[in-house]
Parts: structure tokens; C-alpha cells; sequence
């Protein structure tokens, strides 16, 4: 019996995409008015994210009214103490709220494609566990307190992490399956977790500094922070975006990706890279905030579709407008004092899982 040939290019993605990688490439699909809508879409998610900016600017233990807070941006006077928590407090805050959450969204879009597991994010991997031993290993060990100073450990833990997953997940020879990535991401994860455990009970200088830490926060943050941590995560997203064509071809598997050209290889690399960058980073910069990277995904799929180009485009603006959100809703919700944005995002995000699992149709990859 003759073995069937491989898919036709003209049929590879029925969801509408073009996929350009080793010379090989797939014309789209999809309609010019389905373009438009999602360029429609991507126009609001803007507009969104815009109004959360401001929302995280002018929300707080006092709250400033929008108009004082665009005088303080365009027109700063360092004599008002208005102008003052804006710029030297909030500003910050919010800046790495918009990174973080992009970094946060994309890298578990990535995940989730890389896989092909919807249920994957950078904690179900085991990606946050690695960054988190690796930066409690350098405040309680080595006695780093200055985030800067950690950066490094925190890229070399998620690096480690990742790469072992895969090498476990890759064992057999079927190959990298997602049941076996995610397993093996479950127990690494489970495992590291543990030794963090460990290294943060044996000293009481460390559990005073790791126990806020390890919920998750933007707050308390300065410009000097966001300095070494944006152009790292914009290094992250800009890799991310272009492996965005090559995971199209992925999702079909790497028998037709092969056919189709694709230097699957490579692409599986760069996303390991990004991957890294971006949970490295994140975690070194606002400690591990859960659930981001496992729903955004998700919810821009309802909509976008199973296209990775949109799907990470979304990804990039709807993240960081829901973690400033959920930042705000955080400032707010107790009468004295302040929820971390990590807790925040926990509660707002278990909820929304359990729709995801009840829904009848739920977002492809």
C-alpha cells in the first residue's frame, strides 16, 4: 500500500494563515474582511490598554483625576506632590506592569504552541519554578538582595528548566509529545519548588525577603528596574514574533512541517530562547505571577483564532491591559492597605479556567 502524500499546500491551514519558514510558504486563507476585523480588534485591545495605562496612573491610596494625571506626564512640576506620586511612583509601576504582562501573555502563547498543549503555561512547565530557585538561590545563598544582581540567575534557572522538560519530554521514540512535556514540566516544577522551599525555611533574613517576592507584585518598583528588564523582554517578544509563521507549520505536525520546509530545529531554539527571556525576566522583575500566561492565550483565541501571528499579536496588548486591571482591583479592593497584583490575578484567573474547561467548544491550537 502506497503511503499518502502529504497534504496539499493550498489546504495546510484552514484557519486562514501563511506560513513562511526554510523557503517554504502557505498563501492565507482568510478573507480581506476578516483582516479587517481583526485589525479592528487589534485597534481596540489598544484603546484598552491605553485606558488601563491611565487607570494605574490615576488609582491608588489617593486617587488623582486623569486630567492632573496627563499634566503631570507632559507638564511635570516637581513642586506639586500630585505630579510627584505620579511620575517617581506610579510611572514605574506601570511601565513594568505593561512588560511584564506582555512577557507574561506571549511566552505562554508560545508555550502553549510549542507543545500543542492548551493547557501549558511557563508554571505548568516548570519555567517560573527554575527562575524562582535560581533567584532564591542567589538572595539566601549568596546573599544578593539588588534585583539587578539576579537577572542572570534568574534567565540560567528558567534556561535550565526548559531545556531539561524538553529533553525529558523528548525521551522515546515518539518524540516530544505534550503529555510527556507537561509531565515532565509537573515534576521538575514540583521538584525545584521543593528545593526552594528549603533554601528559603533555613534562613529568616531570606523568608522575609522571598515571601513578598514569591506572590508576585509590580509595586515597589523603580526606573532603574525597568531599564535592564524592558530591552530583554523586548528581545523576548521580538523572537516570539518571529516564530510565530514556523509555529503555524508546527501545529500540523513535524512530519508536514518538514514537507512544508520548515526548519523545525531552529524554530524549536528561538522559541526556547524567548521562552527564557521572557519568564527570566519576568520573574526576576515582578516574581512569579500566575495564570497570565495560561488565560490570555486562551481568550484571544476566541476571538483571533488558531493563527499564532494574531494570536500573539493580541497576546502582547490584551496581557499587559489585564495585569494593570487586575493591579488596580488589587489597590482597591481592601479598605486599608493593598492586594499583590499576583494574588489578584490567581483569583480573577481560576474562575475564568473553569469557563474555559465547561465551555463546549474551547479554543483550538
Amino acid at each position: 500500500m502506497s503511503r499518502p502524500a502529504p497534504p496539499p499546500a493550498s489546504s495546510a491551514t484552514d484557519a486562514g494563515t501563511d506560513v513562511l519558514d526554510g523557503g517554504a510558504e502557505v498563501r492565507a486563507t482568510g478573507s480581506p474582511h476578516r483582516t479587517g476585523v481583526l485589525l479592528t480588534g487589534v485597534l481596540i485591545a489598544v484603546v484598552a490598554l491605553v485606558l488601563s495605562v491611565i487607570a494605574s496612573l490615576a488609582v491608588g491610596s489617593r486617587a488623582i483625576d486623569p486630567a492632573t494625571v496627563l499634566a503631570a506626564l507632559f507638564s511635570y512640576d516637581d513642586n506639586d506632590p500630585l505630579h510627584v506620586t505620579v511620575l517617581d511612583l506610579r510611572l514605574p509601576r506601570t511601565l513594568l506592569g505593561v512588560v511584564v504582562g506582555a512577557a507574561l501573555a506571549v511566552c505562554g502563547g508560545l508555550i502553549q504552541a510549542f507543545t500543542r498543549n492548551p493547557l501549558a503555561d511557563p508554571g505548568i512547565l516548570g519555567v517560573n519554578a527554575g527562575a524562582s530557585f535560581a533567584v532564591t538561590f542567589a538572595v539566601g545563598v549568596l546573599g544578593l538582595t539588588a534585583p539587578g544582581a539576579y537577572v542572570p540567575f534568574a534567565l540560567g534557572g528558567a534556561l535550565l528548566l526548559t531545556v531539561l522538560v524538553s529533553a525529558l519530554g523528548s525521551f522515546g521514540a515518539s518524540g516530544a509529545t505534550p503529555m510527556k512535556l507537561t509531565l515532565a514540566g509537573v515534576a521538575l516544577g514540583a521538584a525545584v519548588s521543593g528545593l526552594t522551599t528549603a533554601i528559603v525555611l533555613r534562613d529568616t533574613d531570606t523568608l522575609q525577603v522571598m515571601r513578598f517576592w514569591g506572590v508576585g507584585s509590580i509595586g515597589g518598583r523603580t526606573i532603574d528596574q525597568l531599564s535592564w528588564a524592558a530591552p530583554l523582554i523586548a528581545a523576548g517578544l521580538a523572537i516570539a514574533l518571529l516564530c510565530a509563521r514556523s509555529l503555524n507549520v508546527l501545529a500540523l505536525g513535524d512530519d508536514v512541517a518538514q514537507s512544508l520546509g520548515a526548519r523545525i530545529r531552529v524554530t524549536r531554539v528561538l522559541v526556547v530562547v524567548a521562552v527564557t527571556l521572557l519568564a527570566g525576566i519576568s520573574v526576576a522583575a515582578a516574581g512569579p505571577i500566575a495564570f497570565v500566561g495560561l488565560m490570555i492565550p486562551h481568550v484571544v483565541r476566541w476571538f483571533t483564532g488558531p493563527d499564532q501571528r494574531w494570536v500573539l499579536t493580541y497576546s502582547m496588548i490584551v496581557g499587559p491591559a489585564f495585569l494593570l486591571l487586575a493591579d488596580v482591583l488589587g489597590r482597591i479592593a481592601l479598605p486599608n492597605g493593598e492586594l499583590r497584583v499576583g494574588i489578584v490575578t490567581a483569583l480573577l484567573g481560576a474562575p475564568t479556567l473553569v469557563l474555559l474547561v465547561r465551555r463546549k467548544r474551547v479554543s483550538g491550537l
